[in-house]
């Protein structure tokens, strides 16, 4: 267990060390972001801060991975990181077409999605080959609901959503690493949990431990990250750190199966995104919108509130949230319950 705080300590000491001369690397070569014209007036001023932040997260958090699992680490933690860094990617090169073309907007959806479905065919191989269940546990209920071949399309799902949401709830200094930060602390608690119990039973579980640490890993480098990305963020992690971020959230939910669990881990990214939705059906369907601004945290932007208050309220809610989903999983998913 010792592996799991070590590899937090690292990723955030490398995260917060290499901050300042990495910022500066961005600000040498121009690349800053470039803010949306219809979005809230007072982030024209955040025009031209560097962005393209989540490399830093992605570094970071990769050499304490590296370090301190095996020579050859477990499968479920392989396609955690796998789909970590392939959804960062995706973000890298959204966030390079924006600054290369000195524009908000980065690749079409239609790219996105096709590579998102390039990552899903590999982790559908990965879990078939692995003979994952095909089935989605309801706790509550406490039932298997068997999906057969359809819950490999709920891997899309899964993927696709969970990266984009975080992409939409990236909009205000420390909204998005802070909330994410929560969500992967609760993912890397079940980690160590479901460690625990193998070690009671005389059988340690080297996966359990490899996604702790994997967890522990993304947490340091987001908390050494949001050092420089709080009000007023010096850095912005762009599309590059929440992709990734929402790739790692998408991953544990599957390899662990507690797809369920997500949408209360992920809570706050879940309304986010609803947010955006509802304001586009009841624009197109009624012709009036339902919030000021979508997502919701510019609806309270505009409502006056200041980002300090939404990050704080919105990490608030997303604890309470994650805090139900540990609940959830201690009571239904692990064997301490027994």
């Amino acid at each position: 267990m010792v592996q799991v705080l070590l590899a937090g300590i690292v990723a955030m000491v490398i995260s917060i060390a290499a901050g300042p001369k990495f910022i500066d690397f961005l600000r040498r070569n121009e690349l800053g972001q470039h803010i949306r014209e219809e979005g809230p007036e007072r982030h024209v001023v955040k025009q031209g801060t560097p962005t393209m932040g989540g490399l830093l997260i992605m570094i970071a958090m990769s050499i304490p991975f590296v370090v301190f699992t095996k020579a050859e680490p477990t499968l479920p933690a392989l396609t955690a990181f796998f789909v970590t860094l392939g959804c960062a990617a995706i973000g890298f090169v959204d966030d390079w077409v924006k600054l290369s073309h000195r524009r908000s907007l980065g690749l079409p959806g239609r790219w996105k999605l096709l590579m998102l479905a390039a990552i899903t065919a590999v982790v559908a191989l990965v879990v078939y080959d692995a003979d994952y269940k095909t089935s989605v546990y309801l706790p509550l209920a406490d039932v298997d609901v068997p999906l057969s071949y359809a819950w490999y399309a709920l891997l899309f799902v899964i993927i696709a959503g969970a990266s984009n949401s975080v992409n939409l709830t990236d909009g205000l200094d420390g909204l998005a690493a802070g909330t994410a930060t929560i969500a992967l602390l609760t993912y890397t608690a079940m980690g160590v949990v479901a460690y625990l119990v193998s070690v009671r039973a005389r059988s340690p579980d080297q996966e359990d431990l490899d996604l702790a640490i994997l967890g522990a890993s993304l947490i340091g480098a987001s908390i050494g990250f949001l050092w420089y990305n709080a009000f007023p963020a010096q850095v912005f992690m762009g599309d590059t750190g929440s992709m990734g971020l929402g790739g790692a959230l998408a991953a544990f939910a599957i390899v662990t199966k507690t797809e369920i669990l997500l949408l209360l881990i992920g809570g706050i990214f879940v309304i986010e995104a609803l947010s955006v939705i509802l304001q586009v059906v009841t624009f197109k369907r009624l012709g009036r919108r339902i919030l000021l601004m979508a997502p919701l945290h510019h609806h309270f932007e505009m409502k006056a509130w200041s980002e300090t208050r939404i990050m704080v309220r919105f990490w608030i809610a997303a604890s309470i949230l994650c805090a139900c989903a540990f609940v959830l999983y201690y009571r239904y998913f692990s064997e301490f319950a027994d």
